[in-house]
């Protein structure tokens, strides 16, 4: 990557530098720049990323298959984790190993909410404006007509 150039992005948090060409967000520089505990990228595991495209593969389908998902949206995501599970783009999981145990800095890096510089909204853009209104929709109240089901807070 060219760590010259970069792209602001900002979160509640504030603002940050992200370098231009990174398929991440501002989410995975703050776990970048916070949980740096060993050094060493998670990317270093080509086993875990493949397994972790491979849930999000599954995510997709099943979300498709409940109806949650279009056709469209379910094959960009598809795709994307096709092209991840075949070694592609596995140098943009940056997150430090041990915080990959943790969870939330992995997903965060794999699947930000940036729906303009997410790794898989980067592959379809579009994708992510609909997920995003999906869990904008869910976090607002309103996954009981998503879902049928009252949420549970």
């Amino acid at each position: 990557m060219n760590s010259c150039a970069f792209r602001q992005e900002h979160d509640l948090l504030g603002v940050l530098d992200v370098p231009a060409d990174a398929y991440y967000g501002v989410h995975t520089v703050r776990a970048v720049n916070n949980f740096s505990i060993t050094g060493t990228a998670i990317s270093i595991y080509p086993d875990l990323i493949n397994a972790l495209a491979t849930i999000k593969q599954a995510a997709a389908l099943a979300n498709a298959e409940l109806g949650l998902f279009s056709y469209k949206e379910c094959s960009a995501i598809v795709a994307a984790c096709e092209e991840i599970r075949a070694g592609k783009l596995h140098d943009q999981f940056v997150v430090d190993v041990i915080q990959g145990g943790a969870g939330t800095s992995t997903n965060m890096n794999a699947n930000t909410d940036n729906p303009d510089v997410g790794f898989l909204a980067t592959l379809q853009a579009e994708l992510f404006s609909s997920i995003a209104q999906l869990v904008h929709d869910f976090l607002n109240g309103r996954h009981e007509q998503l879902t049928g089901s009252p949420s549970r807070r």
